[in-house]
């Protein structure tokens, strides 16, 4: 369990990251607003769900 918990983590922080990337590369670009809004919105929810899993992770190691 340990190893899927050392897995998971680094994945969702990952994932932040990349959409973050996306979203600042279309804004620079001037791509289209609605598409930069799109990834935005999803990046504060990767954000809410990478938090989530960090703190259930130290709850369960037990802090």
């Amino acid at each position: 369990m340990n190893s899927l918990a050392n897995s998971v983590v680094p994945v969702a922080v990952g994932a932040v990251a990349v959409v973050l990337l996306l979203g600042l590369i279309n804004m620079m670009r001037g791509g289209s607003p609605s598409k930069a809004q799109t990834l935005m919105r999803l990046r504060v929810l990767l954000q809410f769900a990478a938090l989530v899993l960090i703190m259930g992770m130290l709850w369960w190691r037990g802090g």
